[in-house]
């Protein structure tokens, strides 16, 4: 395990899976769940690759900080220190980066030249899992009513649970979840709670109010994204656009000119959390195409 230290002072644990002689990939979550909520997608690819996987700050594995620096800019700038780390500390080689919703919006932001990270080791690739990418068909003031409305709700989420099981009950429960592989709302109990500081049950690892914070931003950096501007080939695997809650990337194909994009059928925005066997093939079948693969 890696510990790197980002901007703020934040900490951040990589951990390494797969075959070290393998062609290396590097892989977050969106936000906030875990790295390791992952494990359905992300292990169907450690018997080929070479995995490093990470929580985005605040989340999973890694200890809570400072919450005026959990914003967008830290997490690009968290992006390229730990795609930096991982040259420095095992070498460097072509690196493909996996990102999920607003660490994709992230690493896109990075690769355009945002962040202080340096610029010679870009990635050699992207996939990028329903990213919020804008689309010109929807109004600005209804992305920011979508980010007001989205913070809010985060604001709102229940912080403490008596125990797993009732995380589990409420999860899956609501429709926004209903399509979960079973045993998938039982490691994402495992991966997003930690036993409650002070009292019985559990909390929230990533706090609602940071996780609010980013949603409040989030549609107003996706914004800044040109697609034009990323000098390397981009995969983009988006949820089924006739499911209500997906980011539908493929709105506007004026969005993904450049960009090499499918969907998954009868999917949400946790596609890989519901159908990972196609995930983890639609990935393997571009990093084959790009010549990134055993």
């Amino acid at each position: 395990m890696l510990e790197v230290r980002t901007a703020g002072g934040a900490i951040t644990y990589v951990r390494r899976h797969g075959d070290p002689n393998g062609p290396r990939l590097v892989l977050t979550h969106g936000n906030g769940l875990a790295a390791d909520t992952y494990y359905p997608f992300w292990s169907l690819l450690t018997g080929q690759f070479d995995l490093f996987v990470y929580d985005l700050r605040n989340h999973g594995w890694n200890p809570v900080g400072n919450r005026q620096t959990h914003h967008m800019p830290s997490l690009i700038d968290d992006c390229g220190a730990v795609r930096e780390a991982i040259n420095r500390n095992f070498g460097r080689k072509p690196l493909v980066g996996i990102f999920h919703s607003v660490s994709a919006v992230a690493a896109l932001l990075l690769e355009q030249g945002w962040g202080s990270a340096p610029r010679e080791n870009p990635f050699s690739a992207l996939v990028l899992f329903d990213v919020p990418l804008h689309t010109p068909r929807v109004p600005y003031d209804k992305l920011y009513r979508l980010s007001d409305l989205g913070s809010a709700a985060m604001r709102n989420r229940q912080p403490w649970f008596e125990s797993h099981e009732e995380f589990v009950r409420r999860h899956l429960s609501s429709r926004v979840f209903r399509r979960l592989r079973p045993g998938v709302a039982e490691l994402l109990a495992e991966t997003t709670l930690r036993p409650a500081a002070g009292r019985s049950g559990y909390e929230l690892r990533c706090p609602r109010e940071y996780e609010a914070q980013i949603v409040a931003f989030e549609y107003g950096w996706t914004l800044q994204v040109e697609l034009g501007r990323i000098p390397c080939p981009v995969k983009a695997i988006g949820a089924d656009p006739a499911e209500p809650f997906s980011f539908l990337p493929g709105m506007d194909l004026t969005t993904l000119i450049g960009v090499d994009y499918d969907f998954v059928p009868e999917t949400t925005h946790f596609l890989q959390l519901e159908r990972p066997e196609e995930c983890a093939r639609l990935t393997v079948e571009f990093l084959q195409q790009i010549g990134h693969s055993p």
